[in-house]
């Protein structure tokens, strides 16, 4: 049995049987009896003010709608294009403002937003090698009218433009170079390029950094440039080690050369002296000599024999007219008067010996002044 068969009052959901939804008509009869009697009308039938009066109150519903829908608010970081029938009418700056409902609309670009885009890709260089390259670029649009205006997919292009400069940059520079110190040159070239790329094409939209994350050779021959790195690194420290003791070496030797320098410096001014005092010697003793020969020359010989018997500790000599030859054990006579001290033997008996004995042997000996 249906549910709504007649004969049934009330429906499953708890109605009380009326089909269909309420009928405007009486709604806005209902609305009208009441403001009748807020406003004090009567309780009659509608006439022409009641007429009136809905007419007045659709009136203001419809304008507080038209308000409503009208107003847009920009924040502070945002600017609003406003849209005419699909062209561009004006520019809104941060704040409240009102446009013509279903006329006008409105797009609202945040310029003060950073935005990044990644990449990553393997490129050739100018060395035909192959270096794997990743990416990051940071954007803003600046200029909202023409960032929606001037392209017509501006994220597209952001991609397109990022990965033609790098390959560009990267292409202009040998694998060596990208590897190692120009990764901050390629990074700057590559954001000016990109720049002036966007420029060309309207974009209104400015690159505010452009940073090389990584730069390295393809998986296949890492290790091989990995044994190259290795290389170049010995190369800078064995450098360095060679440098080093240059730094240390050389000023030694510099400092050696000064040294020996000075010390003959200092020989050639002593031996110089040394010279100009013998000379001046020399010339005294002519001096002296001129004056008497005999005994200048008794005394020179008598210190030339001193030195020479200061100097031995053991004399020979040769007698005149016979095979003998007399020795002196100088270091024994020294020897024995040492004895002779420390047993406090008086000196002048020492000395009244030695000088017997000395006398003995020159008696022995006796040599013509003229052999002298």
């Amino acid at each position: 049995m249906a549910w709504n068969e007649p004969g049934k009052g009330r429906d499953p959901w708890g109605g009380n049987g009326q089909q269909g939804p309420p009928d405007l008509d009486e709604l806005v009869r209902n609305m009208q009896k009441r403001l009748r009697a807020i406003f004090g009308g009567g309780g009659g039938g509608g006439g022409p003010a009641a007429s009136g009066l809905t007419l007045l109150l659709y009136v203001l519903a419809l304008l507080a709608g038209a308000l409503w829908l009208s107003a847009y608010r920009i924040n502070a970081p945002e600017q609003g294009i406003v849209l005419r029938l699909g062209a561009y009418n004006r520019t809104s700056p941060p704040g409240l403002h009102f446009r013509i409902p279903l006329v006008e609309t409105v797009d609202k670009v945040n310029i003060a937003q950073i935005d990044n885009y990644d990449y990553r890709n393997q490129m050739l260089t100018s060395d035909e090698n192959i270096v794997f390259i990743e990416g990051n670029v940071q954007f803003r649009r600046a200029k909202p009218r023409v960032y929606l205006f001037g392209i017509r997919d501006p994220e597209l292009t952001i991609e397109e433009v990022a990965e033609s400069a790098i390959r560009e940059v990267v292409g202009k520079n040998d694998a060596e170079y990208i590897l190692s110190e120009g990764r901050p040159k390629i990074a700057d070239d590559a954001q000016k390029l990109m720049q002036e790329t966007l420029d060309l094409y309207q974009t209104g939209i400015i690159v505010t950094q452009f940073n090389l994350v990584r730069a390295q050779p393809p998986p296949e021959v890492q290790a091989a440039v990995d044994d190259a790195t290795k290389a170049r690194e010995d190369k800078d420290r064995f450098k360095l080690a060679a440098e080093a003791y240059a730094n240390d070496v050389i000023p030694r030797a510099r400092g050696a050369a000064a040294r020996q320098i000075q010390e003959a410096e200092a020989y050639r001014e002593r031996v110089i002296a040394d010279a100009e005092g013998e000379a001046a010697r020399f010339q005294a003793l002519l001096a002296e000599y001129e004056k008497a020969p005999e005994v200048t020359r008794q005394r020179l010989y008598l210190e030339a024999i001193e030195d020479v018997y200061g100097a031995n500790s053991k004399v020979v000599i040769d007698t005149d007219g016979g095979g003998n030859l007399l020795y002196l054990p100088m270091d024994k006579l020294i020897e024995r008067q040492r004895e002779a001290s420390s047993v406090n033997e008086p000196l002048d008996r020492g000395g009244s010996s030695a000088r017997a004995t000395n006398q003995d042997t020159v008696r022995e000996n006796p040599r013509p002044r003229s052999q002298r």
